[in-house]
């Protein structure tokens, strides 16, 4: 926790001195204001705009950030966890007073372009507007007419709780200086370079609305993402966000095919179940146009390196030297009968071995103990998993060894080095179920 404050402090006085020498744009800190409107502009009552806006939407994953726990839809308030403090989710319906129904369009596409508000204060880059800068106008449009043929909410966002001075709303200018990309002119949702049109489509979807980047791009020091190293794999939330450029080098590589049927339900037959933020992602895309979401597969599956190397398979065997003591007595107790050899649950579910868990193979352990500490909650669906959550039944030394030995048992990689109950307590304390 010191070494965070440290870092935070180091990244406060880089953002002063940045501030220091970028001082004509801090002085934009606040835009002019546009001016509010009676009623929303056109195309706002277009049902045929509307309808494409829901299906962009749910590609945008709007609903899940602008949507506070027990909230009403859109109304935001949800806190968004970053490492410089908690911003809260904007209410986003058409409420004149704490909304935007007093937007016209030119505010809105402002606010996504360039992150300003109506009223001329910038925004923060926890809403990813250098992604949504990217979009097509008439995309824009279509998301602007479905937001506001919501039902109105009054609900005021509570104030955001950020370490000293990044609450000081000027320093946005410096870093829209350093990081948001310029949008002289409108992009296109389509493509006219050598790619097909449907990989075109997914790019398009994946870079701008999409915003993939910002989950599974790694950060900055100022929280900018390291573009140089664009879906090779970050951090959200506490739970790490894996890289999508080597989706075929996994246990089990992975399928255009799959890739789009996890999208769109959550899971896959060969992989396993969505966890953790991206559960919601997939709920999201379950709404999405069937055609956008495969071409998100698409374009994915274009971004391997070796889209025909073959993995290593997964070993399935106890390395008795190597296994937690405890940790087959645990297994036996809480896992076993879902995720044991021959038990119902795998066999008749047709649920993939956890030697091909992309938690179990993955280097490090944290997405396998918040998997184990939360659960997956249920969702109702025909592809939907459970899990139970184990936060109030283990101890961090039992979660360590059940894990290690989960591990141990279902490949060839051997327990995490570096977990130990002190690992887990770390990160039982980023844990909604702690």
């Amino acid at each position: 926790m010191k070494g965070t404050r440290v870092r935070m402090a180091g990244m406060a006085v880089v953002l002063l001195a940045l501030a220091a020498a970028y001082g004509g744009h801090v002085a934009h800190a606040w835009e002019p204001g546009l001016a509010p409107v009676a009623a929303p502009s056109p195309p706002a009552g277009d049902a045929a705009a509307i309808a494409r806006g829901a299906k962009l939407a749910a590609v945008g994953n709007c609903m899940t950030c602008h949507t506070a726990t027990q909230g009403q839809p859109l109304a935001g308030g949800l806190p968004l966890q970053t490492p410089f403090g908690v911003i809260y989710s904007t209410n986003i319906t058409p409420d004149k007073d704490t909304g935007i129904g007093d937007w016209s369009l030119d505010a809105f596409t402002r606010a996504m372009r360039r992150g300003v508000s109506r009223d001329g204060h910038l925004l923060y880059p926890a809403f990813p507007y250098p992604h949504f800068a990217q979009m097509s106008d008439a995309d824009i449009a279509a998301l602007y007419a479905w937001l506001m043929s919501r039902a109105s909410v009054n609900a005021p966002a509570p104030h955001n709780a950020l370490i000293f001075p990044l609450g000081f709303r000027p320093l946005m200018a410096v870093w829209n200086k350093l990081y948001l990309p310029p949008t002289s002119s409108a992009p296109s949702a389509t493509s006219t370079d050598t790619q097909a049109p449907e990989v075109a489509r997914g790019r398009y979807l994946v870079e701008s609305l999409g915003h993939c980047g910002a989950c599974h791009t790694p950060l900055n020091r100022l929280g900018a993402e390291r573009r140089d190293h664009a879906l090779q794999g970050g951090t959200l939330e506490g739970w790490d966000a894996p890289a999508l450029t080597d989706l075929t080098a996994r246990p089990r590589p992975w399928t255009q095919a799959q890739l789009t049927n996890y999208l769109r339900t959550g899971y896959a037959s060969e992989h396993g179940a969505a966890a953790g933020p991206m559960r919601t992602v997939t709920r999201s895309l379950g709404d999405a146009s069937a055609e956008d979401v495969e071409a998100i597969a698409a374009y994915l599956t274009t971004l391997q390196s070796n889209p025909n190397a073959a993995a290593p398979p997964a070993a399935a065997s106890v390395h008795v030297s190597t296994a937690p003591a405890n940790g087959a007595t645990l297994f036996a107790a809480a896992c076993a009968s879902c995720h044991g050899e021959g038990a119902a649950m795998s066999s008749d579910g047709h649920r993939p071995s956890l030697s091909l868990s992309s938690a179990v193979n993955a280097d490090s352990p944290r997405n396998m103990v918040r998997i184990m500490l939360d659960g997956i909650a249920w969702h109702e669906s025909e592809a939907g998993s459970f899990m139970p959550p184990f936060a109030g039944t283990f101890t961090d030394t039992q979660i360590a060894e059940l894990a290690n030995y989960t591990r141990v048992r279902f490949t060839a990689l051997g327990p995490w080095s570096a977990l130990d109950a002190q690992a887990v307590a770390r990160l039982r304390k980023e844990s909604p179920s702690r």
